[in-house]
């Protein structure tokens, strides 16, 4: 039903902006929407006459390469982060959609010990026993590095924690190549291997926005706008909300 829907959408919009035939559609996108992207992009490309061609890089990177010139459709990466790139000039002002938020989770290897995070207090015990602890180059590790200060237990953790770049956070622990894992909730779910205990305690939970942005140099503008409209649909919401995070 929900591809119907869209694809009546999107099949107006199409005839409404006199396209006759459509290209493909590039998109640079960090982790944290994938799950949710993987399963609507090709209903997307079904429906549409688009075909969507990704490139998934960590959020560090797709900095750096946007900055320094890379042209693609459209951006889907932390809210925050696409606002720095149209001060920049290379996301169109007022074509931020918020697509979903995300929250930081914990995990553990798969049957290993199963240590309480139910409160700030406790998990901060937790890292202090565990034998090494890993986190993102994303959004979320740059949290955990801000909040290991204000914990004031970033310097007894120094040494033991791993900056992961490249793979999921809940790949190193499931291997055993650290104890105690953080990343976004939406990005430990699909790992096997390990144990997802659960969110950060509310009391220190950062939610970030995760957001798509038009690039100014776009060269399917039309299609990546008739993406963000099948992403930001109501009958998107559902899967969105499946892989962890709430829509919006």
């Amino acid at each position: 039903m929900m591809a119907e829907r869209l694809g009546t959408v999107l099949a107006a919009m199409m005839v409404a902006s006199g396209m006759a035939q459509a290209g493909d559609i590039t998109v640079m996108t960090s982790a944290a929407f994938k799950e949710a992207y993987d399963q609507l992009v090709p209903q997307f490309e079904n429906v549409s006459r688009y075909r969507v061609v990704t490139i998934q890089a960590p959020s560090v990177d797709m900095m750096t390469r946007l900055k320094g010139g890379e042209v693609v459709d459209l951006v889907i990466m932390a809210g925050p982060a696409i606002d720095t790139l149209i001060e920049a000039g290379k996301i169109v002002p007022g074509s931020r959609a918020d697509l979903a938020r995300s929250g930081i989770g914990v995990a553990v290897r798969k049957g290993a010990a199963k240590p309480d995070i139910g409160s700030a207090e406790a998990l901060k015990g937790a890292l202090l026993a565990a034998s090494s602890v890993a986190y993102s180059t994303g959004p979320s590790g740059v949290y955990l590095a801000r909040l290991f200060e204000r914990m004031g237990i970033a310097e007894a953790l120094k040494g033991k924690v791993k900056q992961v770049k490249g793979e999921p956070v809940g790949a190193v622990v499931a291997r055993g190549d650290a104890e105690i894992g953080f990343q976004q909730v939406s990005e430990l779910l699909p790992v096997a291997g390990i144990d997802f205990l659960g969110p950060l305690p509310p009391e220190i939970q950062e939610i970030t926005v995760f957001a798509a942005g038009l690039h100014a140099n776009a060269k399917e503008p039309d299609g990546a706008k008739a993406l963000v409209k099948f992403l930001t649909a109501p009958d998107a919401a559902p899967v969105i909300k499946k892989t962890g995070m709430p829509p919006g």
